[in-house]
């Protein structure tokens, strides 16, 4: 190359590097005056190239947001549930391709623990079942979720295999599965096995009692009919939080941005499973015409990312948005926690991609 064309190509590389990060910061600035409250954190090797913090953890109080509060995870505890599968499955207690009825009792036949794993077992919505006919001034949980399955048994979606469709069902029999193989409670094996060894200190799946005893978390906020962020449990759409309070495996899990970090980092060693077991979890299932789902073990699959292979996750939950986003092959990660179902999240995320892809 013609030495005098070097300095200005450097330039240009400089340059839109420090374009994208410049974009990144114009996104944020605008989210934070349009009232986007969270935390969003972007790290390389599991060193953090940026983190910052924005909004408030409690809007009554008018306390604000701090780098390491406590987020509910919502569906980004589903990549924990499938974690303990997998550990269940090294440990000799199961495997991936037997039949749930192994373990549990329900009137789905043809559905393994695989097809749970990856949605694709055409499991009806439990919340829907429970929703029509459970008292609720009870907190159900696992056991009573399998009852009502078990009692009206709503037909299932499909054939098991055909197609995918996600499924919190299929995420609450994994938790009683692992249960049943273990006869240990969910909640405590989790922290032995998972949050412990990886040094998670503010990760657990908590009661609601228990997130009141945290100080430090994020309460989740809604807009009420005059635009105004009040608490997410004021809210009678958000009952269901309350009296499907006692429920394992599809959510639950509250954490931290730091703490997630930990986890995507502990996900390049085999601390916690094989590669090879692991392997299978960002591997798309085949479907039964021969189809390639994009979803793993707990993990959506981005076949198209534009930096290597990528697997994220969503959670939703009455005022929470959270995402985590791992790029594998360059160990890049994005992690970004909202408590006020900000609509700017995914614009965010966007931005993060454009500038951890030029950091």
């Amino acid at each position: 190359m013609n030495r005098l064309l070097v300095f200005p190509l450097v330039f240009l590389v400089v340059l839109s590097a420090f374009g994208q990060k410049r974009h990144l910061q114009n996104a944020l600035d605008r989210a934070e005056t349009e009232g986007f409250s969270g935390v969003i954190l972007l790290a390389e090797n599991g060193k953090v190239l940026f983190e910052k913090a924005m909004g408030m953890r409690n809007f009554e109080e008018g306390i604000p947001l701090q780098p390491n509060d406590v987020f509910e995870m919502a569906s980004v505890s589903k990549q924990f549930t499938a974690m303990m599968i997998m550990m269940c499955k090294e440990k000799g207690l199961l495997d991936f391709d037997d039949p749930i009825e192994k373990y549990i009792r329900v009137p789905y036949p043809n559905i393994t623990i695989r097809h749970l794993l990856t949605h694709t077992s055409g499991l009806p919505d439990y919340q829907a079942i429970m929703d029509e006919h459970w008292d609720k001034s009870k907190a159900a949980g696992n056991p009573e979720i399998l009852e009502y399955l078990r009692r009206y048994a709503p037909p299932k979606l499909f054939e098991p295999g055909d197609n995918y469709e996600y499924s919190n069902t299929g995420y609450v029999i994994l938790a009683s599965i692992v249960e049943e193989v273990t006869d240990r409670d969910f909640v405590e094996l989790s922290k032995e096995w998972i949050f412990d060894p990886v040094g998670m200190e503010n990760t657990a799946i908590r009661s609601l009692e228990k997130k009141a005893q945290v100080p430090n978390f994020a309460v989740g906020y809604l807009k009420d009919e005059n635009g105004n962020y009040v608490n997410a449990n004021r809210f009678r759409s958000s009952d269901y939080t309350l009296w499907l309070g006692k429920r394992k495996g599809p959510g639950r899990v509250s954490s931290t941005a730091e703490d997630l970090l930990k986890w995507d980092q502990a996900l390049y060693t085999e601390k916690l499973v094989s590669n090879e077991t692991l392997e299978q979890a960002f591997s798309p299932f085949e479907l039964n015409d021969g189809a390639k789902s994009t979803y793993g073990f707990g993990w959506d699959l981005d076949p198209n990312s534009p930096y290597g292979k990528m697997v994220m996750h969503t959670g939703d939950n009455p005022g929470y948005k959270t995402i985590i986003v791992r790029f594998i092959e360059e160990n890049k990660t994005i992690i970004l926690l909202n408590n006020n179902y900000h609509p700017d999240q995914m614009r965010l995320v966007e931005a993060a991609t454009l500038a951890l892809g030029k950091w």
